[in-house]
């Protein structure tokens, strides 16, 4: 579930599909409402999206009256996100080059982003230059190393979620967050964790794409990724399916 550059992306229709998915999560609203409000995101201020995907939350930003801009690198997304919300204003553009002046919004926000990024820092300098002096920053995201799945074969799993995890430019970009914005020179920094546990068969594509990864990379034969993603379909069939994904959130202040 991810929305940025610099990564083998998916076809564009299966990661929106995702997305779409995952905005119905339990829990997924109240996270995005908790980042709007880290942001102080009210009537008056202006803020970017970074890594926008659909543009849900440029379009729940703007009816808090927030001037919001949302920026992502697909073209395809884009025209999906203009479609869907008309009103908004949405460019394409990537984290490490803002279509934005100097000190020119309020707020920055970039949700499941930083884990696509070869070069965090720079894109932390950008978001340096567009933020006014005080404004605020939010990162959403999760630690690709801390999928909590329950399985029968635990070595098998970890080496399904580690392997996935390697496939990603900063899989630990999370739990970097803090010292990341630290040397980017932002202040007031502080990360909060919120797990999310998931029992129901919504999370079985988020499963069977972390063992289809693993088996791309020559980590795990395709005998046991069938096995283990059949095991997996059995659980969710059965009410046994269980997962806990920590998200991390990360808020600080712009230099005055």
């Amino acid at each position: 579930m991810t929305k940025e550059t610099d990564h083998a992306r998916q076809p564009t229709d299966e990661l929106i599909a995702l997305l779409d998915a995952a905005d119905t999560l339990p829990g997924v609203r109240e996270l995005r409402a908790m980042s709007y409000e880290l942001l102080h995101a009210e009537p008056g201020t202006s803020a970017v999206d970074v890594g926008c995907g659909t543009g849900r939350a440029v379009a729940e930003l703007a009816e808090r009256g927030a001037n919001a801009i949302g920026v992502d690198p697909d073209e395809q997304m884009i025209a999906v996100a203009r479609g869907r919300w008309p009103e908004a204003d949405f460019r394409i553009a990537d984290a490490y080059a803002l279509p934005l002046a100097d000190a020119s919004v309020d707020d920055y926000r970039a949700d499941k982003v930083f884990h696509e990024l070869a070069e965090p820092a720079r894109a932390l300098a950008e978001a340096r230059r567009v933020l006014a002096p005080g404004g605020r920053i939010v990162l959403i995201g999760q630690d690709w190393d801390t999928y909590v799945i329950d399985s029968s074969d635990p070595a098998l799993t970890r080496t399904i979620v580690h392997a996935r995890a390697d496939q990603m430019r900063g899989p630990r970009a999370a739990r970097r967050y803090r010292n990341l914005l630290l040397d980017a020179g932002f202040h007031e920094v502080g990360v909060e964790v919120h797990t999310g546990v998931f029992t129901g068969p919504a999370m079985l594509p988020l499963l069977v794409g972390l063992a289809e990864g693993a088996c791309s990379s020559g980590a795990v034969p395709r005998e046991q990724t069938d096995v283990w993603i059949a095991q997996q379909r059995a659980r969710a069939a059965a009410d046994r399916l269980f997962l806990a994904l920590p998200m991390f959130v990360a808020a600080a202040t712009a230099p005055r």
